[in-house]
């Protein structure tokens, strides 16, 4: 039993890393990390209800979108973390999903207290031990080896390990997926701003601002339009055709929410933007590379939406751990007579199902990635830092420097110093 718990705890990992929601002065859209009207920070957790209203698990899984401030990370770090989330134990969204779970182990070791001191005879307030009530001390007590629990609990250990180390694994993809959309969506628009040609014969300052903006434009439509590709139709669809209308030129804001792969459209827009800022040929092609990363962060998350771990895994560690929590009473009936009548096995059967189903709870939730994490604020931070870098011009922080030809040291002549002439 020791090494069941050791393996388990040993194999669990944490380090849930998530982005700053701090906004510059020139944000252009309002930060929406968050659907559910609730906190996203430390203080997340209590989601029973609302104003008294019972929430539905499903919907329960927007509170679970955190974004962490450095207050948050303060409160994260608290002395009296643990007593903080002791007090939230029976509110927590995550034993909310296991009530049923944990209420059959619990009624089973009940049974089994009272048929075995019904068979048995019970034990009486002042101590004394009574006469069996039925069976007439024929009937045999309820009870297991322990053996058996003892040697499968490192094999549920190895697949509670895997579960939970497998599950985590996916919602960091996802997570690293958007990361690298949002630090590939700024290198975009600032190689597209860097690189746009302003020696050209017709050059006009307007279009340049009205195109570099577009191409800034097009850059979030792709990344909103992947939100709402990873996101459940009844959540997402009308915001996202709202937003979209709102944003992009009509005809082009209607092909995308006609398309059957929106995110491919999108990108396709990127893609016509970015040819038509002047640039160099070779600095075009640089540019349209990024986009590749694009279309393989797209790829990644697609993979994870539509293939979860193996169902047969999932289904028959459930049967494993329910079945092995279930049968536990009947092994440790005995440990459990120094209490009254084998009293204080229920309330330890409580807890350990809570604990033993907690993992696997843990598990389930984070296989799927993408709606416990907050994309749409990922992409509201998009639209605000491409429009920002858009709006810088080149000399807009201070003197431009002179320009310089470049010169290669071996081709040009450079004299000795004066004091090389001195020697000679």
């Amino acid at each position: 039993m020791k090494l069941f718990v050791f393996a388990t705890l040993l194999g669990l990992t944490q380090g849930f890393v998530t982005p700053s929601t701090s906004m510059t002065s020139k944000s252009l859209t309002k930060l929406s990390v968050e659907e559910a009207p609730v906190s996203t920070g430390f203080d997340n957790f209590c989601i029973e209800n609302v104003g008294g209203v019972k929430i539905d698990p499903e919907y329960a899984r927007r509170y679970r979108r955190t974004v962490y401030t450095h207050d948050d990370w303060k409160k994260h770090r608290q002395q009296d973390r643990f007593l903080i989330y002791m007090g939230s134990l029976f509110s927590s969204g995550v034993y909310q999903n296991m009530k049923s779970e944990v209420f059959f182990v619990t009624s089973f070791a009940a049974i089994v207290c009272v048929w075995n001191a019904l068979v048995t005879g019970p034990t009486g307030i002042d101590g004394t031990q009574m006469d069996p009530i039925i069976g007439g001390g024929i009937l045999p007590a309820a009870g297991l080896p322990l053996n058996p629990f003892t040697l499968s609990g490192s094999s549920l250990a190895l697949l509670l390990t895997f579960r939970v180390n497998t599950s985590y694994k996916r919602w960091d993809e996802a997570r690293k997926n958007w990361g690298m959309n949002i630090n590939h969506t700024r290198d975009l628009v600032r190689m597209a701003n860097t690189f746009y040609d302003t020696g050209i014969p017709d050059f006009d300052p307007q279009t340049r601002q009205e195109t570099l903006n577009y191409v800034a434009l097009c850059t979030w439509s792709f990344v909103r339009a992947m939100k709402r590709h990873l996101s459940p139709e009844e959540e997402d669809e009308q915001a996202f055709r709202i937003e979209i209308m709102e944003k992009l030129p009509g005809e082009q804001a209607q092909k995308i929410i006609d398309a059957a792969h929106r995110p491919n459209r999108a990108l396709q827009d990127l893609s016509y933007a970015i040819e038509q800022v002047p640039m160099h040929f070779v600095r075009r092609n640089q540019v349209q590379e990024a986009l590749t990363i694009f279309e393989d962060n797209l790829g990644s998350s697609e993979r994870l939406l539509t293939s979860p771990v193996p169902l047969f895994y999932t289904r028959h560690l459930s049967r494993f751990i329910t079945i092995w929590l279930a049968l536990l009473p009947l092994a440790i009936y005995d440990p459990f007579k120094g209490s009254w009548n084998h009293i204080a096995m229920v309330p330890a059967m409580f807890f350990l199902s809570i604990f033993f189903f907690g993992v696997e709870e843990l598990a389930t939730q984070l296989e799927e990635p993408f709606t416990i994490l907050p994309m749409q604020g990922f992409c509201d931070k998009i639209y605000n830092w491409c429009f920002e870098i858009m709006s810088w011009q080149p000399g807009d922080g201070g003197r431009m420097p002179k320009p310089v030809k470049p010169q290669h040291k071996y081709f040009v002549a450079v004299p000795a110093p004066q004091e090389f002439y001195q020697q000679y």
